[in-house]
């Protein structure tokens, strides 16, 4: 890692598959990522991109989550919100803490931002509204 870099490749690695065992796991959102998800390794390696263009500006995520993420049927804000509990739960165990405190606010709006989304195409006769995290 260089010395302006926030994290490295190894450690979002780290980030993205211990956060999803959390989310395999989970009594509330599990479900909905094992019916969508056909193929986890493939899964995580696209995360594992995702991140790192995030985070690292590396470029080497080119996809588009939203349509995927409006599609899904029935999502609630609690939903999302338990994403969230999810990922501050693993974000807690990462010795970087700057990584992880970035990590978290980068989180944070794309939840934000994919909850928000899905309401604009589901509901587009209302206006969205928050979730609550805290």
């Amino acid at each position: 890692m260089t010395q302006d870099a926030l994290c490295t490749e190894e450690e979002i690695t780290t980030l993205v598959h211990a956060f999803y065992a959390r989310v395999r796991a989970d009594d509330l959102i599990g479900p909905i990522f094992d019916t969508h998800i056909s193929d986890w390794d493939k899964h995580l390696a696209i995360m594992v991109r995702f991140w790192s263009s995030v985070l690292l500006r590396a470029g080497t995520y080119s996809g588009t989550p939203m349509p995927k993420h409006v599609a899904l049927p029935n999502l609630q804000p609690h939903m999302f919100t338990r994403w969230l509990d999810l990922f501050h739960q693993t974000t807690e165990t990462l010795p970087n803490r700057l990584f992880a405190e970035r990590v978290e606010e980068a989180a944070q709006r794309i939840a934000r931002s994919l909850w928000f989304g899905y309401q604009m195409n589901n509901h587009p006769d209302r206006l969205p509204t928050e979730f609550t995290h805290g």
